[in-house]
């Protein structure tokens, strides 16, 4: 979680251009996924990538007002907690 505080949510809460709007779904992007383990943090991370169409629609307006998103922190994201590092994740804590 601090990761995506650190590149996602906090830069976006804190950004001048951040809408309520902006505001209220990292909120909420944030409260869900700190309800969840990491290996299930790391799914909702996946599948909020791919997206559906209120979520694509949110991506495109941090994008357009200049924000970092979920996108462009997928390599970083990747290498820090791809396969490897969700095999330490003792199984019935998945």
């Amino acid at each position: 979680m601090s990761f995506l505080n650190e590149k996602v949510f906090e830069p976006a809460l804190n950004n001048p251009r951040s809408t309520p709007a902006i505001k209220a779904g990292i909120n909420l992007t944030r409260t869900r996924m700190s309800q969840r383990t990491a290996f299930g943090m790391v799914n909702y991370f996946w599948t909020a990538v791919i997206g559906t169409e209120r979520s694509t629609k949110f991506a495109k307006e941090m994008k357009r007002i200049g924000l970092a998103r979920f996108e462009e922190n997928i390599d970083e994201f990747r290498e820090r907690f791809g396969n490897e590092w969700l095999a330490q994740i003792p199984a019935n804590e998945r």
